[in-house]
Parts: C-alpha cells; structure tokens; sequence
C-alpha cells in the first residue's frame, strides 16, 4: 500500500499485487484530416462509447460471480484481466534513488500512563511525525500481539472459507457488514487487485448477529480494542495541538468507527496492477494493522517510502479530517 502527509495530506495505496496472498487491515461533430482522410470525432466518440460498455460489461461479469479477486485465482488465471491493469506512476521509490535513511517514525507507548515524562515524550513524537509523515508506527500500544494475531487469522477465514458461504455476505447494498470486491469496482478506475469487506461499528454499528460467524468473536475483541486505543491516541494528539486532552473527543472526532479488512491474493502479473490505489483517508484516524508480506508505501517529497511490517506494531494514519480540524485550531 502507499501513501502521502507533506504537511497533513496522507496518501496510500497498495504496491503491485504481490506474489503471496496477505491481507491487511474512488458532443459537437467536427471533422479534422489527417493523412488517412477525413474523420469525424462523432465516430470518435461512438468507438469510446462501445469501450465504455464493453468495459463495463466486463465489470458486471465479474461482479455476478460473487467470488472477487480470489475466484479469478482459484480458477487457475495465468494472465490478469484488462480490468485491473494500471499505467505506472511518475513517482520513483526513495530507495532506487540511492534514498535509504527516510524511515516512518516508531514512537513506543511502553509506560505512557505511568510517566509523565514519557508522555511529554510521546505527544512530542506524535506532533512531529503528523507534521512531517502523517503516518508513524506505535508499539507497546496495549494491544496483545496474540490479539493482532488471531485478527489476522480471522480475516483469513473469512476470505479463504468456501465460497458458496461467502457469498451470502457479498453485496453492494449499504449494509452494517459488506463484503466485495473493489467498492468503488464500477468507476473510470482501473480496479485494484484486492477483496475486502466493511463493518460498521459505531455509531448505530452491526450487532453481532450481523457478523461472520468464522471471525466475529475476534472482529468484535479487536475493534473494542482499537476503540480505547483510539480514545488514547486523540488524547495525545489533542495535547500535541496545545489543546486540553480530551479536546478532539469534546468535539465528535471519536463517535464514529468502521472497519475495513483487504485481502491480496497472490497475482499472476504483479508488475501490471496494485492493490490499492493511491490515495488520502478522509477520517480522522486510520488504525492499520499488516501482516508480514507488507506492501505498505508513503508518498514523502514524490518518493515511494516503504513501510515494512514492524512484529507487534500498529500504523497511525492522520486524515484529512484530522488535519482540518488541527488547521482549525
């Protein structure tokens, strides 16, 4: 994945699809001449018509068998559709650049409610990273790595269990729990090498009934996890602002929670596709959990920085609502 925060604007999207699964957690007619004759741009524009419905007739096929990404690859696929192919970008990797010292900062929670000394450490660490990254790791959070672990392990279940069950889970309907691929599949975009599912949680947030059986213990733990992690984390970006702790709380940055969980099959032609396209979260917070494969990419001064999966470690995204609100101070 990848992304962006030269001064609070993130950007992420996903690196080519990699070559194991993982997961992680948008006429006038006029004629002109050239040296073959005269054409008219109505003709033109009657070919782009009949490739938009062609493409968009590959995406419906698609979409019908309810089985994503991953049907493409239990089907045995050695080329990827059309669909999913991706123009390169005209960003280059920090690293091939001879770049090998931007690193996303790692700012360890260890004893943060405890000494307060070491908080004044964290909030300056926070404040610097949001200003400089947009994006920084945090480690001894409070979270069990047994816990990341077994949510890990539980969206693999759901991705990976049979698929006839699956299907009655995928949907484009706005529902509390979503499962598909690309939500946003029938757009101009190319759509991304990726199956994911939503969950709503707060507020008004799915009710356990409304979840998977194969992961909802673990999904429901995990999110009321990340739920107080969240509370700490708007605590020490408001004193990050100069502001009182529970500022950003007072005014709602809290209230609202949902989830998304990707999941990469391992693709044919990776070189061809990503996995998630670049771009900003429009929230106040992203709470990302990787697995070991990674992926994860910043966009820092037009340079591609790798974020590699860190045992234990969760990624904070600021947002741009998190950034406007920040600009308001």
């Amino acid at each position: 994945m990848r992304s962006n925060f030269p001064n609070s604007a993130s950007y992420l999207s996903s690196k080519g699809g990699p070559t194991q699964r993982h997961t992680v957690w948008r006429v006038t007619t006029a004629l002109w001449r050239d040296t073959m004759g005269v054409t008219s741009r109505s003709e033109k524009e009657e070919k782009k018509v009949m490739a938009d419905l062609d493409r968009a007739k590959e995406r419906k096929a698609f979409d019908d068998t309810k089985s994503g990404v991953k049907g493409l690859v239990d089907a045995g696929i050695t080329m990827i559709p059309a669909l999913f192919y991706h123009p390169p970008d005209n960003f280059k990797k920090a690293s091939a650049l001879g770049y090998t010292d931007y690193t996303i900062p790692v700012i360890d929670f260890a004893n943060i409610h405890h000494d307060p000394s070491v908080r004044k450490k964290v909030v300056e660490g926070v404040r610097d990273a949001s200003e400089t990254w947009g994006f920084f790791q945090i480690v001894n959070h409070g979270i069990p790595v047994s816990l990341l672990d077994e949510m890990k392990n539980g969206a693999l279940r759901f991705f990976e269990q049979d698929n006839e069950i699956k299907k009655g889970f995928y949907t484009r309907d706005q529902r509390q729990f979503m499962y598909n691929s690309n939500f946003n599949l029938f757009s101009s975009a190319p759509a991304t090498w990726k199956d994911s599912f939503f969950c709503n949680l707060a507020p008004n947030g799915a009710k356990p009934e409304d979840l998977p059986a194969i992961c909802r213990d673990i999904l429901l733990e995990y999110l009321n996890q990340v739920m107080k992690l969240g509370t700490l984390l708007f605590e020490l970006l408001s004193e990050a602002l100069g502001l009182n702790p529970t500022h950003l709380i007072d005014i709602g940055c809290a209230e609202g929670l949902f989830a998304f969980s990707h999941y990469y099959p391992a693709c044919p032609e990776p070189e061809l596709t990503l996995g998630t396209l670049k771009h900003a979260d429009v929230d106040f917070i992203t709470v990302l959990l990787q697995d070991h494969v990674g992926g994860l990419q910043v966009l820092h001064k037009d340079m591609w920085i790798d974020l590699p999966p860190l045992p234990g470690a969760l990624v904070v995204n600021i947002g741009f609502d998190q950034h406007n609100a920040g600009s308001a101070k």
